[in-house]
């Protein structure tokens, strides 16, 4: 019986290169759990974002968002790490599923099946442009420097994710004429609990991972969360934001509580309308809200996963990663099956990087974290327990672990230099993956042709640009066309 069972277990290891890739099934495990819980926060935020009414007056509905963007999420999840066997999680995008919120609410005569339909239609041109090998080839024709400046990128986004959500730092009213973004907790002071939480939190995760503790980031996280609840329960500090008042004291995200089995309202399924926003826009502003949100999932997917696959150690010495086509069919689909099902384009998400932190590899973690995704449609204690704050030291520790690897970019070649610089300063500071790719493939082509040496340039890093420069340039292009 022992001897089938461990034919078995052998089995999963050779199909999912688990002790190839340095790793073993508790680290899989592990990661898995860390990655769900550093994640789990879309499946509430996202019924906020997209929570406002359609120029019909129709709202999509939390409870129904909320059960879509779990199981969307959890199969994809899944489809990655059984099939494309990397340890990346993906879910709703935040930069695009704000997009189309917004977009929305601007436009009069727009609904959301019309908006989620260019949202399918991005994801469709996607997909072809990864079936004809035109996004693999726009990867390898990317420079190391570059490749190496995203990972450093990711890492400085995902610590300022963890920073700003944990309250620790947070963004300045432009009240009283501030030019100063972002500052200290709230007026310059850290105050109230669960900014608490998440530097306790932050001191215990540091300490663990500096003593080399296994599962130090999950130990971490699961501290953090008896903490917080144990916080809530006793003195009810509530949220940040009731819907009407604002408290700097409260809970960013999600406010810890336990409730019960609810279950899932999965209609949004097939509401989107392939063509209405042609109709209602007219064909350029249409195309061209199409491109902004495909140069956005196309970019920031690919930025995301040379990230996490440099972090996992998964990526050759040639830059390559294994199964890259597999894993940009995935993330296509993601973009197909978010618009499909009303929760906006779904990519893979940087805080897969708590996982991979935890020690996960291989896909045997995505599987983990999808099955857990799939269980938290019904059980939303799963993801009402734990806070952001929770979460937010693993992403910080993650963040330094990414960072590192800038020694690795060649400083005095400014060719390389100033791209990569731009590259991995506008991550975090435009909150958005795709804009420092943009500004660092722009800079990188214009500087190698002052330099003399264009015929360095891989002619696709040429036709980037310029796809960058048009994205860029979309509100110029707007006012000029008199689009609205």
């Amino acid at each position: 019986m022992a001897t089938k069972t461990d034919s078995r277990l052998s089995a999963v290891d050779k199909y999912f290169k688990i002790t190839e890739r340095g790793s073993n099934y508790s680290r899989e495990i592990r990661g898995g759990f860390a990655t769900f819980f550093a994640m789990s926060y879309i499946v509430v935020l996202n019924p906020l974002i997209l929570g406002g009414a359609d120029s019909s007056g129709a709202f999509l509905g939390p409870a129904r968002v909320a059960a879509m963007t779990a199981l969307v999420a959890g199969v994809l999840t899944i489809a990655m790490g059984a099939w494309g066997k990397h340890p990346f999680a993906l879910a709703t995008g935040l930069g695009v599923n704000a997009f189309v919120a917004v977009t929305v609410a601007s436009h009069p005569g727009l609904t959301w099946p019309d908006m989620m339909g260019l949202v399918v239609l991005s994801g469709i041109t996607m997909f072809i442009l990864v079936l004809t090998g035109f996004r693999t080839a726009v990867f390898n024709a990317v420079p190391a420097g570059l490749k190496t400046a995203i990972v450093v990128g990711i890492g400085m986004f995902i610590a300022l994710i963890g920073l700003v959500n944990a309250g620790f730092v947070r963004r300045i009213p432009d009240v009283a004429g501030t030019t100063v973004p972002v500052g200290l907790g709230f007026d310059g002071k850290l105050v109230g609990w669960p900014t608490l939480v998440f530097i306790v939190g932050l001191i215990l995760t540091i300490a663990l991972v500096i003593r080399k503790v296994k599962g130090a980031i999950l130990i971490g996280i699961i501290a953090a969360t008896v903490l917080a609840n144990v916080l809530e329960m006793t003195l009810h500090i509530g949220p940040s934001f009731d819907g009407k008042n604002a408290n700097p004291l409260g809970w960013s995200l999600v406010v810890p509580n336990f409730s019960g089995l609810t279950p899932p309202d999965l209609s949004l399924f097939g509401q989107f309308n392939l063509f209405g926003s042609f109709a209602q826009l007219g064909g350029l502003a249409a195309a061209l809200l199409a491109f902004s949100i495909l140069l956005s999932i196309f970019f920031d997917a690919m930025g995301t996963m040379v990230g996490l696959a440099s972090e996992a150690g998964t990526m050759d010495k040639d830059g390559n990663i294994p199964n890259v086509n597999r894993v940009l069919l995935v993330d296509a689909f993601g973009a197909i099956a978010g618009g499909g099902t009303s929760v906006s384009s779904n990519q893979i998400f940087v805080e897969s990087g708590a996982g991979i932190g935890e020690g996960a590899r291989t896909g045997l973690a995505s599987v983990v974290t999808g099955l857990l995704l799939i269980v938290a449609m019904f059980f939303t204690p799963l993801i009402s327990l734990v806070p952001f704050e929770a979460v937010a030291p693993a992403l910080v520790v993650v963040g330094f672990m990414m960072v590192s690897q800038v020694g690795k970019i060649d400083w005095s070649d400014w060719g390389i230099a100033i791209p990569a610089f731009l590259t991995f300063i506008l991550m975090p500071f435009t909150y958005s993956i795709a804009n420092g790719l943009g500004a660092g493939f722009i800079a990188f082509v214009l500087i190698r042709a002052v330099q003399g040496r264009a015929k360095e340039v891989h002619p696709l890093m040429w036709v980037v640009a310029g796809a960058f420069l048009v994205f860029f340039g979309i509100g110029t292009l707007e006012g000029l066309f008199g689009i609205k």
